[in-house]
């Protein structure tokens, strides 16, 4: 099996498989960065500088020096200041999630080559990137399957998504998606990848094994994992993720909303919303 190609450079979410799951959000990083901002803003009012600028008329240093000594007296503000610009960042790109999503419809809900579990004719739509190594994806496996019985008219879209192997430079999420990929092929991509989530280790033999075990013929699915299509299925999931902003595993989309990581409460909302959304 070959390496991953294009692979993209993922942030958060990111612990070793045998690890206790404890992640930061995927936001992290812009989260501190935005305050990081603000900080360096409201220090500059707070901090006394060492000289004035002859720009600085005595009506700003005065002000200056009562916003200073209002900060100083209340430093509630300054949290108030930084929740208040979160929140507006997470605005902002919860709006440009949903814009992304909806220009990307077709391709996230209809794409003829991705697997659907639960009801194909199904009138809600949940689509699910994940990696086969993730931990979370595989904490998550069980409540996704309880989701599907519990409501037989979900499909569930499947969007193969390695992207663990950027970290620890192997290839073997790769060799796990192509795996389940010619499962499918073969009509056994549903035991495969049940089986292959509830491996706590994949290794590339482990793989070959389990797809044996499963009743996929071992010389039928080389040719698929090793495929050009199969290929650009996978690069196709990246390049979509990348454009919605997917970072991190799992990131399950239902309708115009996404969410990321296995937040089973927040996807069991927006089914139940989806399921009342007037059909296009």
């Amino acid at each position: 099996m070959r390496e991953m190609d294009n692979a993209l450079d993922p942030f958060s979410r990111r612990p070793e498989e045998d690890a206790e799951p404890a992640r930061k959000p995927p936001l992290l990083l812009s989260h501190l960065r935005s305050s990081a901002l603000l900080l360096s803003t409201l220090t500059a009012l707070v901090v006394p500088v060492a000289a004035c600028h002859a720009e600085e008329s005595p009506a700003d240093l005065a002000f200056g020096r009562r916003v200073r000594a209002y900060l100083l007296a209340h430093p509630e503000v300054l949290q108030e200041a930084f929740d208040q610009l979160q929140a507006k960042a997470d605005a902002g790109k919860a709006a440009d999630a949903r814009s992304a999503i909806v220009a990307r419809k077709q391709m996230l809900e209809r794409d003829p080559r991705d697997p659907v579990l639960g009801n194909p004719q199904g009138a809600v739509t949940v689509v699910e990137f994940f990696d086969y190594r993730c931990p979370f994806c595989k904490a998550a496996e069980p409540d996704v399957e309880k989701l599907l019985a519990a409501n037989p008219d979900i499909r569930l879209v499947l969007k193969e998504f390695p992207i663990l192997d950027a970290e620890d430079q192997t290839h073997i999420s790769e060799d796990a998606a192509r795996a389940a990929l010619a499962a499918n092929a073969q009509g056994r991509y549903d035991v495969v990848h049940r089986a292959l989530l509830a491996q706590k280790h994949l290794d590339e033999d482990g793989i070959t094994a389990l797809l044996k075990v499963d009743g996929v013929d071992p010389n039928a699915a080389k040719t698929v994992e090793t495929s050009t299509s199969t290929t650009a299925q996978i690069a196709d999931a990246r390049a979509l993720a990348r454009a919605l902003g997917i970072d991190g595993t799992p990131a399950f989309i239902v309708g115009d909303q996404m969410i990321s990581g296995a937040q089973m409460d927040l996807l069991r909302a927006a089914v139940v919303r989806a399921r009342k959304a007037p059909q296009r």
